[in-house]
């Protein structure tokens, strides 16, 4: 399963909704966050595209799929990124390592665009036209309120001089 949260599901039924706590709350980690929100973006597919309990076991293990090449990319990506930073901040970068990050850039880019192709191919195979059609405006619609609600949390937590 996507991770604890997920197994809620069950117990919840269709008619329950998981509870995305805030980002800014004690003890919670961004980790336990994403892992919630990702749990909460599975029950609302699951609803929003009508999959069917004898569909939904595949869809769930593709949709961890897709999510996790999306995160390891992004993690590859970031780390590449803080290399050439890094290279960059020196006195005199060797512009030979920063070409061969930059050339390694390049092919995670490649590498991940084919990545996310296949793990959306995998999990159309699951859904019908309109569900496909649904599910990228409902991915849409969960980046949108991701990123809310890290905006909240981040209103929230800043110090009340500076609101």
């Amino acid at each position: 399963m996507l991770c604890a949260v997920a197994s809620a599901r069950g117990r919840q039924g269709r008619q329950g909704r998981a509870a995305v706590p805030p980002a800014g709350e004690p003890g919670v980690s961004p980790g336990d966050v994403q892992c919630m929100f990702d749990a909460y973006a599975l029950m609302q597919a699951q609803e929003q595209l009508k999959i069917g309990d004898e569909h939904f076991a595949q869809f769930l293990t593709r949709y961890k799929a897709l999510q996790e090449v999306r995160r390891k990319n992004l993690q590859e990506r970031a780390r590449l990124v803080v290399d050439m930073r890094q290279m960059l901040n020196a006195p005199n970068p060797d512009e030979a390592q920063l070409k061969e990050r930059m050339k390694a850039l390049q092919d995670l880019e490649t590498r991940s665009a084919a990545d996310v192709k296949k793990a959306y191919d995998a999990i159309d195979q699951v859904l019908d036209v309109r569900q496909q059609a649904k599910f990228r405006v409902f991915e849409e619609l969960m980046e949108r309120r991701k990123l809310e609600l890290v905006s909240r949390a981040r209103q929230a937590n800043r110090p009340k001089n500076q609101k």
